[in-house]
C-alpha cells in the first residue's frame, strides 16, 4: 500500500513537471494576496477610527481575519481566474478586492480631508509592505523558495499600491475624489460601485493595454521605492 501511495505521488509530481505547472507558484501568489488585501483593509479601518468614524470597528472590519473583509466576486472568483494564467506561467498579475468598508462621514472631525486620509491608508501600507518584503528579499536574494514567495508579495503589494491610485470604482482613487465633485455626480460616482465587477473585468480583459501601461507606470516608479528590487525577475 505504501508503495502505492509512493508511485501515485511520483506520478503526480510527473505529470506537473510534464505539462509545465507551477502549483508551488500560485500558493505563493495566494498567500501574497490574501497579506496585501487583509493588511489593506485593516489600515482603512484603523484610520477611520483615528480620524473619530468607529463605524468599521462596529462592522468587524478592524480585523486581521479574512473573512469579514470578503467580497464574494473580488476576493474569491476574480483571484481564482487570475491564479490560471500563474499556474501555468509561473508569474503573472495578481489582485483581489475586498467588499466596501462601511464608513459614516458624519462621523469624521474634517470630512473631505478625513475620506482621503482613509482611502489612502490602503495603498499606502501596501508600498509599505512591499518595502519591507523587498529589504528581506535583498537580504535572501538567491535562497530558491523564500526568495519567489518574497517576489510574489512585493509585486502584489506594489501593484496594489498602484492599482488603488487609479479613479474607478471599486478603488481607492475613486473614493478619494468622490468628496470633491459635485452632488449629482458623487452620487453617480458612487452608485456605480455596485457595477464593480463589470468595471474589473472590463479593464482587465477588454481594456487591459490602456489600463496596465498606465497602471505599470506608476508601479515602476514605486518599484524604485523598493529595496531588493533588482533580485525581481519579470
Amino acid at each position: 500500500m505504501t508503495g502505492l501511495v509512493a508511485r501515485s505521488g511520483a506520478l503526480g509530481a510527473a505529470f506537473v513537471a510534464d505539462v509545465g505547472l507551477h502549483p508551488v507558484a500560485v500558493v505563493y501568489y495566494a498567500a501574497a494576496v490574501a497579506i496585501a488585501l487583509i493588511l489593506h483593509e485593516f489600515a482603512h479601518a484603523l484610520v477611520a477610527g483615528r480620524v473619530g468614524d468607529h463605524t468599521p470597528r462596529s462592522m468587524g472590519r478592524l480585523t486581521l481575519n479574512l473573512r469579514p473583509h470578503v467580497d464574494p466576486f473580488g476576493t474569491l472568483v476574480f483571484p481564482a481566474i487570475l491564479l490560471l494564467p500563474i499556474l501555468f506561467s509561473g508569474s503573472g498579475i495578481m489582485f483581489a478586492y475586498a467588499k466596501p468598508m462601511p464608513l459614516n462621514p458624519w462621523n469624521l472631525r474634517r470630512g473631505t480631508r478625513d475620506i482621503v486620509l482613509i482611502q489612502l491608508a490602503g495603498p499606502v501600507v501596501n508600498l509599505i509592505l512591499a518595502i519591507g518584503f523587498g529589504a528581506l528579499l535583498g537580504a535572501t536574494c538567491g535562497t530558491r523558495g523564500l526568495e519567489d514567495f518574497l517576489a510574489a508579495c512585493v509585486r502584489v503589494n506594489v501593484f496594489f499600491a498602484a492599482i488603488h491610485l487609479v479613479p474607478m470604482p471599486p478603488l481607492d482613487g475613486a473614493r478619494a475624489i468622490a468628496p470633491f465633485l459635485s452632488a449629482r455626480a458623487r452620487e453617480v460616482f458612487t452608485n456605480m460601485e455596485q457595477y464593480a465587477p463589470l468595471f474589473i473585468l472590463l479593464v482587465f480583459f477588454i481594456l487591459g493595454q490602456f489600463f496596465f501601461s498606465f497602471v505599470g507606470t506608476i508601479a515602476g516608479g514605486l518599484l524604485r521605492l523598493v529595496p531588493g528590487s533588482s533580485c525581481l525577475l519579470f
